[in-house]
């Protein structure tokens, strides 16, 4: 449903004297099937929102290919536009006018005629669960409730692919879970659903794959599942007793021969990448005790999405 080949998107930066080239999007090659949820996870400034504006025809890319719905994004745009509902991370609701009002008038700019924009209006308000509110001035909704609207607003003429920007950004875990379930909703109904999100735990439960991007260039691509068992071995996180003693305990486990690498965190927690993590956690608290640290908590932890990042950056996607 989405192919990218070489994609890139670059920006100048600074004075005239001073003027730098930036790289957003550095030769991004994805491939998106039809009917799945696909999530674009990096930190901030990776390139995920840049990326979807391509996508969406709202940039030029300075490079590169893409087929978005079978169209081609250079040469045949306006087939790109039917075929897609986006949703910026800003939403794009009224204060002034209610959620029915915004949903016929969407429907009405895609081209439907009165009637039917009014019956997609109802149609979209029972399917969002929008009935309670929906005829009241958005300036009233919650977070979630408006998320809801903008979503209802990007799927109203019923489109092959729906890209979502950061879609649940700043809401409370309710409404979070319940903008997840929508998501699965539109995907199970045959959309294919292409989404930006920093959250780990939203790619991780959400996506069917994903692709990890840092720095505008693609590092890691596949399901969730697959990613974490790339990474080999398993993660023990250790809090000492004396933060002041991090930096020693962490040149201690270092030397450690069950120990592949370890790091302090920022919270001054040592996370240590081992290969197996019930044998390792008694070597690793006898190494402490021997160096005169105590040591305040110890935890074993399977390989997540953040260890995924952090073995092909060097860095914690959390941290960033």
């Amino acid at each position: 449903m989405i192919e990218t080949s070489g994609l890139r998107k670059s920006y100048r930066t600074g004075r005239r004297r001073h003027a730098a080239t930036v790289d957003a999007v550095a030769g991004l090659d994805l491939h998106v099937a039809e009917g799945e949820i696909f999530g674009l996870l990096g930190p901030n400034g990776a390139g995920k929102t840049t990326t979807l504006r391509m996508l969406a025809t709202l940039l030029p890319p300075d490079g590169g290919r893409a087929t978005v719905a079978g169209a081609d994004l250079l040469t045949r745009p306006a087939e790109v536009r039917r075929a897609i509902g986006y949703v910026a991370q800003g939403g794009g609701t009224w204060d002034e006018v209610t959620a029915r009002e915004e949903l016929v008038l969407q429907a009405r700019m895609h081209g439907l005629g009165k009637a039917e924009a009014q019956a997609r209006a109802a149609a979209a308000v029972d399917s969002f669960d929008l009935a309670e509110y929906a005829d009241r001035p958005c300036r009233s909704y919650s977070g979630g409730q408006r998320r809801r609207l903008d979503i209802a607003l990007g799927v109203v003429h019923r489109p092959t692919v729906l890209f979502l920007d950061e879609p649940t950004s700043g809401l409370d875990p309710a409404a979070r879970a319940r903008l997840w379930a929508e998501v699965r909703r539109l995907r199970d109904a045959g959309m294919t659903v292409f989404l930006t999100t920093h959250y780990l735990d939203e790619a991780d439960a959400l996506c069917d794959r994903i692709a990890i991007v840092d720095g505008g260039t693609l590092v890691a691509e596949g399901t969730p599942a697959a990613l974490k068992r790339s990474v080999h071995g398993e993660v023990v996180t250790v809090g000492v007793a004396e933060p002041h003693l991090a930096a020693k305990a962490a040149e201690v486990l270092a030397a450690q021969e069950c120990v592949r690498g370890a790091e302090t965190r920022a919270d001054g927690a040592l996370r240590l990448s081992v290969d197996t993590g019930e044998s390792a956690m008694p070597q690793v608290m006898r190494a402490l005790a021997e160096a005169g640290i105590a040591t305040a908590t110890i935890e074993l932890h399977r390989p997540t999405l953040d260890d995924v990042f952090l073995a092909h950056t060097g860095r914690s996607l959390r941290e960033s």
